[in-house]
């Protein structure tokens, strides 16, 4: 997989973010689920290196202690969402 830059093409950084889903799906959510259900995960793909947190610089700065270097993909554990946003209702 090729890293994941600013001028990255669409396709790249769709493929960037299956790659962290399925590495959380296969690796990650057996081990994280329940424990940390509501923790934000950064995933390294490349390795499937992450990090834990209480918001995503905690998880990107314990990943980073461990080795990992990025870039990273966030994800909620036990949700497909970091961030939900909702509109009011009419």
């Amino acid at each position: 997989m090729s890293r994941i830059t600013q001028s990255s093409k669409q396709e790249q950084i769709e493929q960037f973010v299956e790659r962290a889903k399925e590495v959380y799906r296969a690796q990650l959510a057996a081990k994280l689920e329940p424990a940390y259900i509501g923790k934000i995960v950064a995933i390294e793909p490349e390795t499937g290196g992450y990090g834990l947190g209480e918001n995503e610089v905690e998880a990107a700065r314990q990943a980073r202690a461990t080795g990992h270097h990025g870039p990273f993909f966030f994800l909620r554990v036990g949700s497909a969402y970091t961030h939900r946003w909702m509109t009011p209702r009419r």
